[in-house]
């Protein structure tokens, strides 16, 4: 199976863009001391630099380098994306999946915890508990995305448990004497390898977007390096209404582009997942056209 998703992932090029992507901002968040050579938070410039062969994208109004920040800032980003996505994903993998096996009174009681936490207003829930925990750092943030996000997927991975508890691998299971747990973390998650990736993928991308958003609103840590705080200091330095364009657009193209690449990769994981929305090769298609052709018949 592992070996039919990678050769499903090699073909697509949606996930190779995604990939290439995300590498990039993986080797930047490991890596940045490579490719900036300031403090991110050292002011040792003159405020409000244009760009220049010394100061890429220029200063801030404080007068850090704006360039070093962007590849500083990368490395909470992908924390927050790794963290609480794959936090979320668990949680809702351990309960989604565990109540569609279970069946009974656990499924409604999961279900029910699952319906109140899904119809809670998030953003507005997002917004309070980060003002009551003012100035968090990434730690706060990936537990509060934690809390927040795991309820729509496990929704999503009930529902697709519910279509395989009826088949008859699980049925050998229970004849055999496994355990619930062993049977869920052993014969039934290992099935659903693609629609776990592609739940991750995307936890990570609403993660990064709704961190990003509490931290343009101050309700992070504004001391710390990322793209949100540096949308922040941008904002109340009037980066945008007196000229100095690049210290808000350059955190906000880099959280677009992180976004493309985790969007680009769900896309494929979907395409492998669900097979009615792979595309159609050009060969295959002219095969099945020239198979249905109706042959006219030959005259006398």
């Amino acid at each position: 199976m592992r070996k039919t998703l990678w050769r499903a992932l090699a073909r697509s090029p949606k996930a190779t863009a995604g990939a290439i992507l995300l590498a990039v901002f993986i080797v930047l968040a490991l890596f940045p001391g490579l490719f900036a050579r300031d403090n991110p938070t050292t002011i040792a410039y003159p405020r409000n630099l244009g760009p220049s062969a010394a100061h890429l994208f220029g200063t801030t109004g404080l007068g850090q380098d704006v360039f070093s920040q962007a590849i500083y800032g990368t490395r909470p980003v992908l924390e927050i994306a790794l963290g609480a996505g794959l936090a979320s994903t668990l949680i809702a993998a351990l309960i989604g999946v565990a109540a569609a096996y279970l069946g009974g009174f656990w499924d409604g009681a999961l279900n029910v915890f699952t319906d109140v936490v899904l119809v809670i207003p998030l953003f507005p829930l997002l917004i309070v508990i980060a003002a009551y925990v003012h100035n968090s750092g990434t730690g706060v943030l990936i537990a509060v995305l934690t809390f927040t996000g795991w309820a729509y997927t496990a929704r999503q991975l009930r529902s697709q448990a519910l279509s395989l508890r009826s088949r008859d691998f699980l049925a050998a299971a229970r004849v055999r004497g496994e355990r619930a747990a062993y049977i869920i973390a052993v014969e039934i998650l290992p099935t659903m390898i693609s629609l776990l990736v592609a739940a991750f993928l995307i936890n990570a991308l609403y993660d990064v977007l709704f961190a990003s958003s509490l931290q343009f609103l101050g309700l992070g840590d504004p001391n710390s390096v990322a793209w949100g705080t540096m949308l922040y200091w941008a904002q109340n330095n009037e980066a945008l209404q007196t000229g100095y364009y690049l210290q808000a657009i350059v955190p906000g193209a880099a959280i677009a582009l992180l976004g493309a690449a985790l969007a680009l990769l769900n896309y494929a994981f979907d395409e492998i997942g669900n097979p009615a929305l792979r595309p159609v090769r050009a060969p295959r298609a002219r095969r099945r056209l020239a198979s249905i052709r109706i042959r006219r018949p030959v005259s006398a």
